[in-house]
């Protein structure tokens, strides 16, 4: 069993491994599909305990009184909570993945799982303005990670592993299989190759038939096929979508403008936010929450025209808010809702004073979701897909292309802002190359560089290990005194000094002291054989060495030397690579 896992784990190495890769993104999409819906099922039971029905979404239902209370109270236990964590323990979301996928290798850290999911749970069950897909995004990413890191997985397979976690948490949520795996590969590692498709592909198909058996995001939606009436349709559709990245660019600046607080007391960010979301609340209920109730609503034009901006209006101020301070909850439900609104405004607008041009206010609802979706994330793929998906109709994706282009348009250049994790990101001022080089740095094991010729050496070379080494020289000798590394030589330039043999017939004499010589010495350092050819270049450059030792474990954690990695042998292969 262990030989056939380690032959497993080697052919992760290799990015181009379609087998094991693919094995890998099915495991990936049951077990981040099984952690959404065990978040989901947390926030029904816990809004169960105050009389919030309908799976954690009727908010409507509840006194004046209790609307207020609910999220003032929740905030206020939420940043008790958070005030005993460390701050790295606090971060979560979206933002946290993206980060941690560029600046740590794709390890996630199960506190901050554990953080989210108990967060969420509490944040969304006590009616915080916000949506549970970014949460399930890091849920099925960390769970994914932390899988490879126990495993011991190559680091460069914990990369693909983060994109099959968020690709299976978007499709448990809306059981939209295809649009979970552009939102992994669009926002997420902003990266698209054939063999990193089909893992994720698998991810998300294994998590959105989990989410369909066990009950999910299938019933969230509900709509029916929408299609073009005319083209005389497209200028309105047009306008639609200015006016949805308009809203996008309202939410994020206002989220931006929010995080701007973040030396405040946690306790006093969350429990204001959490009072300014129930004093919205008394007013427009239909501000707590995630909102997915009040947008079925909207889709089959319940709710008044007047009614659809102020709830728009609200739900942008009270998740702008609420993400800004940091409180544990996403921004894709409340985006769409957003986006409803808009989209229905528009189409009852357009329903009053142009029957017979504008029939149908569901088209404009679920492309104004579409719109709105696209420009907070910068994800247009991503949010055409969602919409063909939930409206099971694929001539809704033309007009909804055209709107969500302006909305990023509008949002990009009109208001100059970013998508939204990229403006936190940019706000906490870390960098994300997604450079070509970069990406193929993070995706290629060490092991595609290695340089497996070495020995390792005592510090004093006795005449028996010079005649072993005469008899075939190694491209390296690893110098060690008790166990410890000291430093690096050439195989030949080692050999070289040994032969300047002195001419006393002593054994003492004959035993040479490598510490004594002239010999070129190349300083080192420690990495694992998990290691990515990023992670390499980034010990070389912070410890300041020349080269780098690749070790691996046996069954009972004894280090064994695989081989030496040079800045040298990277620069060559990704030369080799990027001119290929």
């Amino acid at each position: 069993m262990a030989p056939s896992f380690g032959s497993y784990r080697r052919a992760l190495t290799r990015y181009d491994s379609v087998t094991a890769y693919a094995l890998l993104g099915i495991i990936a999409g049951i077990s981040s599909g099984a952690a959404v819906l065990a978040f989901e099922h947390g926030i029904e039971q816990i809004a169960q305990i105050w009389g919030v029905g309908n799976r954690g979404e009727d908010y409507e239902t509840l006194s004046v009184l209790n609307r207020f209370l609910l999220p003032s109270l929740g905030g206020l236990a939420l940043g008790i909570v958070f005030s005993f964590l460390r701050p790295e323990d606090r971060e979560v979301g979206i933002v946290h993945v993206i980060s941690r996928l560029h600046s740590n290798y794709g390890m996630l850290p199960w506190r901050n799982a554990v953080v989210q999911f108990f967060g969420g749970v509490l944040a969304l069950a006590t009616g915080q303005s916000g949506g549970r897909e970014g949460p399930g995004v890091h849920l099925g990413s960390a769970i994914n990670s932390i899988i490879g890191q126990r495993l011991a997985l190559p680091n460069n397979s914990l990369r693909v592993l983060i994109a099959c976690g968020s690709a299976g948490g978007i499709a448990a949520a809306f059981n939209t299989p295809l649009a979970g795996v552009i939102f992994a590969m669009e926002v997420i590692i902003a990266e698209y190759t054939v063999a990193g498709f089909m893992p994720v592909m698998l991810s998300a198909v294994a998590a959105s038939a989990l989410s369909q058996r066990f009950g999910g995001g299938s019933e969230i939606f509900d709509m029916s096929s929408v299609q073009l009436n005319t083209l005389w349709e497209i200028p309105y559709i047009a306008l639609l979508g200015v006016f949805s990245g308009c809203a996008a660019a309202m939410l994020i600046r206002t989220s931006t403008i929010s995080a701007g607080f973040g030396k405040w007391p946690l306790i006093v960010r969350f429990t204001l936010a959490g009072v300014i979301t129930g004093a919205l609340g008394i007013v427009i209920p239909e501000t707590l929450g995630i909102g997915y109730d009040t947008l079925g609503k909207v889709m089959y034009g319940q709710i008044a025209l007047g009614a659809l901006l102020l709830i728009a209006g609200a739900k942008i101020f009270a998740t702008a808010i609420s993400v800004g301070f940091g409180m544990p909850v996403g921004l894709i439900g409340p985006t769409l809702l957003i986006g409803a609104c808009l989209g229905g405004f528009f189409g009852q607008l357009g329903y009053v004073f142009y029957p017979d041009i504008a029939t149908d206010p569901t088209l404009y609802v679920t492309i104004g979701m579409a719109a709105a979706m696209g420009a907070t994330f910068g994800a247009p793929l991503a949010a055409c897909l969602a919409v063909i998906e939930l409206t099971q109709s694929t001539s809704v994706a033309m007009p909804a292309l055209l709107a969500i282009i302006l909305a990023n348009l509008t949002n990009l250049s009109v208001f100059r802002q970013r998508s939204a994790h990229r403006s936190v990101i940019s706000q906490l001022r870390r960098q994300l190359p997604d450079d070509p080089l970069n990406q193929l740095l993070h995706r290629t094991d060490v092991n595609a560089v290695i340089d497996g010729s070495v020995v390792v050496i005592a510090e004093k070379v006795k005449p028996a290990v010079s005649a072993t080494l005469a008899l075939q020289v190694p491209n390296w000798c690893l110098v060690s005194r008790d166990g410890d590394d000291l430093f690096l030589v050439s195989g030949k330039d080692l050999m070289a000094w040994l032969q300047e043999t002195p001419d006393q017939d002593s054994e003492e004499v004959l035993i040479r002291d490598v510490s004594e010589s002239s010999l070129r010495r190349w300083t080192i350092a420690a990495v694992p054989e998990q290691a990515t050819l990023r992670q390499v270049l980034d010990i070389l450059k912070a410890r300041t060495v020349e080269a780098v030792c690749v070790y691996t474990r046996g069954q009972k954690g004894k280090r064994s030397l695989r081989g030496i990695v040079t800045r040298d042998r990277i620069e060559r292969f990704t030369l080799d690579h990027l001119n290929a």
